[in-house]
């Protein structure tokens, strides 16, 4: 329930902070003064502080549960973002828009169900963070490199996916502090706190630039399919968490199939391009 109600959070906090991104200029991308350009807009203002509360609730989540589990749960916040754009856009839900609502509902308790993870511990060695995290952050500075080359969607879909992975180590962390502080760690000698101290602000800045450089139906999908499916790799692949095997395998690989198939028709959306002409309000 903690990480549905965190999706809802992160799902408002980028309609209010694109809202406000895309009255800046296309100069001001990666620029140090972006945010506080940024600043002057009270919707962007909001958007933080509704980011805030969304962060310090995935954070408790994760740490009373295991990674695998409640990661996926985030893949709500693509229709939460939908619904809201709607509200605040004033625009017409279509028909398709609620098919691809349903589908990720469907597919999003279907993989939960069926996966189930069990196990695992964020207490791994050193050479597995130094792995894991190595393979994490190659190809996040290499879509930064294409994203800062990019331009206007493609920078926001490359920058948007780079988010997401980065949002997904953040999370990996944060899961990593909360099993020290379990076992009678100390949060300012738990090296991990000091990861998220440095790694936080650098996704918090990717995440601007994506929201900046091009409309939602751009950057959403990347960094909320993105995050949870890093974040489960970790679980499995570093944590040693597993799921269940047999004919539950067929219902996890059934639920990804959904959700990719619902994310792809959600980023088509027009309800994420608010920008673009013709597009049907509510009267």
């Amino acid at each position: 329930m903690l990480m549905l109600v965190a999706a809802l959070l992160n799902a408002t906090a980028s309609v209010l902070q694109r809202h406000a991104a895309k009255k800046l200029p296309q100069l001001s991308a990666f620029s140090p003064t972006m945010l506080l350009d940024l600043a002057r807009h009270p919707s962007w203002t909001l958007g933080i502080a509704t980011m805030t509360a969304g962060f310090v609730l995935h954070g408790v989540s994760i740490s009373v549960s295991r990674i695998a589990l409640v990661q996926p749960l985030l893949i709500a916040e693509l229709p939460f973002t939908l619904l809201l754009a709607s509200w605040v856009f004033r625009l017409r839900i279509q028909s398709r828009d609620w098919l691809a609502i349903a589908m990720a509902s469907v597919g999003l308790a279907t993989f939960v169900a069926c996966l189930s993870p069990e196990g695992g511990d964020p207490r791994v060695s050193t050479t597995a963070w130094a792995l894991g995290i190595a393979v994490t952050i190659a190809p996040i500075a290499v879509l930064v490199v294409l994203g800062y080359r990019g331009r206007r969607e493609h920078r926001a879909a490359l920058l948007g996916i780079a988010t997401g992975a980065a949002f997904g180590l953040n999370s990996a962390l944060i899961a990593g502090v909360g099993a020290e502080l379990s076992h009678g760690g100390s949060l300012l000698t738990t090296w991990q706190t000091y990861g998220v101290a440095v790694l936080g602000p650098v996704s918090f800045f990717l995440l601007q630039n994506a929201l900046h450089a091009g409309n939602l139906f751009a950057s959403q999908p990347g960094f909320t399919l993105v995050n949870p499916l890093v974040s489960v790799a970790w679980g499995l692949a570093v944590f040693g968490e597993y799921g269940r095997g047999g004919l539950f395998l067929i219902g996890v690989l059934l639920g990804t199939a959904f959700l990719i198939a619902a994310t792809i028709m959600l980023s088509q959306s027009p309800l994420l391009d608010p920008d673009a002409p013709g597009h049907q309000q509510h009267r």
